[in-house]
């Protein structure tokens, strides 16, 4: 990255420090960068790269889910204390409510910065949520109502432009698989792209931006079907994508990489775990990670690396 400086976040759902069992822990099968144990174990990071590990359950009892868990991460706001529970899935309407006010995106906007999701979204989907999207629909939505996850209201708070497959094809945003063979086997027209391809893509886009978001959430899935070999995919898929990121970094770039609850470093079990989260900094993100001890640490961080001023507390 030449022609900016950027900051990058990547987003990677279920993914927990446990231990390195590698018989129900894919993590312990190879060198991973977030092959992070529960004893604060791991291989060396590249680059200079530093790790912490975030406590997910906020002071709640309970196993940590996503509506809450990434609702924390994109405001700093300590969503299930909030409720007083953990929210699984999508954000209910208190906490659309807590994305719409409190989004890191919207602090952006306020402070004159800017953001790309670099996540590619169906029109079809944009337009049933309400959102602007220009072009035809290339995917008849099913029966389900859509609903929107919390990165998508976080996002749209700041009112920023959302990517379509049509970005995608021209290589201005990323499917959520990273490689686009999710969208080919329901017959959308992409190209299948390599994870270093897709990472080349993201080092464009956001050099063009304050702050970059990139979500990826098969390792959950594999997470919930306690499927080794899928485990094994995606997190090979997503390391190689981010060591592509950490190796294209500028001087005076960053790249955050974090998830919202522990799932996928058990395969014993199909539910989340109460295991800390991974936290990975690189360039200036590393030495900033010693303030990142929960998940609401993650909003502020982002936010001082892009240079906007924090939310007002409340």
């Amino acid at each position: 990255m030449t022609q900016g400086v950027a900051v990058l976040f990547v987003f990677v759902d279920g993914v927990g420090a446990g231990l390195p069992d590698p018989d129900r822990n894919p993590l312990a099968r190879a060198d991973l960068l977030l092959s992070r144990f529960a004893d604060g174990t791991g291989a060396p990071l590249p680059a200079g790269g530093r790790a912490v590990l975030a406590d997910a359950c906020l002071g709640v009892p309970g196993r940590p889910q996503s509506a809450t868990g990434q609702t924390t991460i994109l405001t700093g706001e300590n969503a299930p204390a909030h409720l007083g529970r953990h929210v699984l899935g999508f954000p209910n309407a208190p906490l659309r409510e807590l994305l719409r006010a409190r989004s890191l995106f919207r602090a952006l906007a306020a402070a004159g910065r800017t953001a790309v999701f670099a996540n590619a979204y169906p029109i079809a989907y944009l337009r049933a949520l309400g959102l602007e999207a220009d072009g035809e629909p290339e995917l008849a939505l099913g029966r389900r109502r859509p609903r929107a996850a919390a990165t998508t209201i976080a996002y749209a708070a700041g009112g920023f432009r959302f990517r379509t497959w049509a970005d995608a094809r021209a290589g201005r945003a990323l499917t959520h698989d990273l490689t686009g063979r999710r969208a080919r086997a329901h017959g959308v027209d992409l190209p299948e792209r390599a994870p270093e391809e897709a990472a080349a893509i993201l080092s464009a886009q956001a050099a063009d931006a304050d702050l970059a978001l990139v979500e990826f959430f098969e390792t959950d899935e594999a997470g919930h079907a306690q499927s080794m070999p899928d485990a094994l995919d995606a997190l090979q898929r997503v390391d190689a994508f981010l060591r592509a990121l950490v190796e294209a970094l500028g001087p005076d770039d960053a790249l955050v990489v974090a998830s919202d609850h522990g799932n996928v470093e058990d395969l014993s079990i199909r539910n989340h775990t109460r295991a800390p989260v991974p936290v990975l900094g690189f360039g200036r993100a590393a030495p900033a990670l010693d303030a990142v001890q929960d998940l609401t640490g993650l909003a502020p961080l982002l936010l001082g690396l892009a240079g906007a001023l924090a939310p007002a507390a409340r």
